[in-house]
Parts: structure tokens; sequence; C-alpha cells
């Protein structure tokens, strides 16, 4: 008989290893079903447990690797099943329905990325250690790619002339593509290779390193288990809240709140491993690692999106409205203005994430309340 080894056999023993197979399966089981109320429910909890469990493979992956390659892999692996989302939303029709759904994913993973986790993560840190540190020069340059990205894509649309309406041309869409991977390409080599240092965490004030340092890595195998973990259980989570989708429309339609909202909703459950993820980063003394995983997740969202769906637009019909609203104009220069703010000392507070929690919770009202 085989004896497993204890590592090993730690593993199997996680419910975090079995979480994901648990979602996968309830996926598999009930994809392309009308779903009672009851399934619903269950769908639900197992959304629950795969956003808990691909947090914790991702600090997994994330301590084996460093930094900033552990956030890279979760940032880039959501953005990717994202994208898979939204291409098949689109591919499944609906006319205008589905002509802004891209606009709304990315442009609310911009506010959820660059004030909610943001925030949320200023004000954990501060809490704990009254001032939260982090590199000026990696966030600086995180922040300005962000910036550069949704108003390339989400802003200039509303301006152009070659086309009516809030979209781009056939030239213009190829144009913004091709320049947002290139820039996230960029960016990436930056952040992985030529400028590494620019987004380690910082050492702080009163205990010199980050508490986590010190914990003993896990070993290649159990590095690989958790990759393959994490990446099932990031399929769960887009796959379930995909399915619990249209209760959500429903529920949206019976209050007679606008349309927006779905995707707003969708996009909070999906960001949600980013999410725990920064806070726990937070938590731990580590806030570059926070704002690693949150504009990292709104660069890559644009960055990979955009491309996708110009690509996916050569099969799809009907329209492709990328350009935002005036209300959603001025929430991107606000946000845009107070995190460069926020950034460029270096060094936040208290006060700082109550103003990006703020400009958050505007952008959700007026999801609501246009």
């Amino acid at each position: 008989m085989l004896i497993m080894s204890s590592s090993a056999a730690r593993l199997t023993r996680q419910w975090t290893t079995w979480g994901p197979v648990v979602a996968a399966v309830a996926l598999g089981l009930a994809w392309g079903r009308d779903l009672p109320g009851f399934a619903v429910v269950l769908i639900a909890l197992c959304l629950i447990a795969a956003v808990l469990a691909a947090v914790h493979h991702a600090e997994v992956v994330a301590h084996r690797v460093g930094e900033p390659f552990g956030s890279l892999v979760l940032a880039v692996a959501v953005t990717v099943i994202e994208v898979g989302l939204i291409v098949t939303l689109m591919a499944g029709g609906g006319g205008d329905k589905t002509s802004t759904y891209a606009r709304d994913t990315v442009f609310a993973a911009v506010m959820i990325t660059c004030n909610g986790i943001v925030g949320l993560s200023l004000l954990v840190a501060a809490l704990r250690n009254r001032v939260a540190s982090f590199n000026a020069e990696g966030s600086g340059g995180a922040l300005a790619t962000v910036c550069t990205l949704a108003t390339m894509t989400l802003v200039l649309p509303s301006f152009t002339t070659s086309h009516p309406g809030p979209e781009f041309s056939s030239a213009q869409l190829a144009f913004a593509a091709v320049a947002s991977l290139c820039l996230y390409g960029v960016f990436v080599t930056v952040q992985t290779f030529r400028h590494r240092d620019y987004f380690l965490p910082v050492a702080t004030g009163h205990r010199g390193v980050p508490e986590d340092e010190h914990a003993e890595p896990p070993t290649d195998r159990e590095t690989w288990a958790g990759l393959g973990l994490l990446l099932l259980a990031l399929v769960a989570v887009v796959g379930n809240a995909k399915l619990v989708s249209p209760t959500i429309e429903d529920g949206v339609q019976s209050a007679g709140l606008p349309q927006a909202v779905v995707g707003v909703v969708i996009a909070l459950m999906v960001l949600l491993p980013e999410t725990l993820a920064a806070v726990r980063a937070a938590r731990r003394d580590r806030m570059q690692t926070s704002l690693n995983l949150a504009y990292g997740s709104a660069i890559a969202s644009i960055g990979l999106t955009i491309p996708a769906i110009a690509l996916a637009s050569i099969w799809l019909s009907g329209p492709l409205v990328l350009g935002l609203g005036p209300v959603h104009m001025v929430l991107l220069v606000l946000t845009a203005v107070v995190s460069a703010l926020t950034v460029v000392p270096g060094r936040a507070t208290l006060l700082q994430g109550g103003v990006h929690l703020s400009i958050f919770a505007a952008f959700v009202f007026l999801s609501l309340s246009p």
C-alpha cells in the first residue's frame, strides 16, 4: 500500500483542496440548466467556497515565486477567465443588451480595484500601523498605466467622429487593441524584470520585514498543486457567477434598477479573490502587494479585455459601445486625481483610505440611481 507524504496528506485534508473541486463539479452539473431556488443557493455557497480557496492557493503560489510574480499570477488568471466570460455572453446575442457589457465590466473593474480594493487595503493597513508604506515608483507607474489604458479605451470613443455614437471605428478599435496589449506587455516586463524592486513590499517601521517572510516556502509539488487548484477555483468562481447572474438580473429588473447593476454585481463577485487577498496582504504589512493586486488587475482587465473583444468583434454581430457617459467620466477623472495624490508620497493614512472608499460608494450609488 502506498504511503502518502505528510505534506500531501495535509494538502488532501484541507478543505481548500476539495472546495474548488466541488464547486467545479457543481458548475458542470448546473451549466445550461434552469435552476430552482435551492440550487441557486447551493451554487452561491460553492461560489463563496471557491473564492476563499482561490485566495489561499494564490498565497501559496505567491509565497513560492515571490513578489511581484505572485500577485501577477492571480491578476492575470482572474482576468483571462473574466475575458472568456465577457466574450461568451456577447456571443450569446442580445443586441443592445450586450453592446455595453464589455464597457460596463471593464469600468466596474477599474472602480472596484482602484477605489474599493485600494481603499479597503489602506484602511486595514492604517488601522494596524497608523501609516501604510509602499513604493511610490512602482505604484505610480502602475497607476499611470491604468489611467492611460482607461482613457484610450473608455473615454476617447465618446469623442471620436469616425463612427456615430460612443463607438470606435474598425481601424480605431484595432489600434486601441494593439496599443493596450503592447502597453500591458511593457508594464509586465518592467514589473517582473527590469524594475522588479519597485514592486516589492517595503520594510515596515516596527517590524522590519513582513511577518510571512520567515515562513518555510512550499515545495515544488505543493506549488504546482496550488497553481492547478487556483486555476480550477477561478474557473468555478466565474462560471458560478454566470449561473447566479440570471437570478441577480431578475431581482434587478423586479426592483426597477438599471441593467448596468448586473455587471457591477458580477464584477464584484469575480474580483472577490483579489479583494480578500489584498486585504490579507495589507493586514500582514504588505501594502505594496495589495497595490500590485489592485492596479495589476485593472491593467490586465483593460489590456487583455479590449484586444480579446476587438478580435471577437470579427464574428460577433451588433454594436460595441465602449465610450463612457459624463457621470462615469467624472468618476474616472476623480479616481485618477485622488489616486495620484495617494501614491506620490509613498505613504498613506486612514484619510486616503476613506476618500477612496467614498468614491467607490459614489460609484455604487450612482449605478443604482444614475
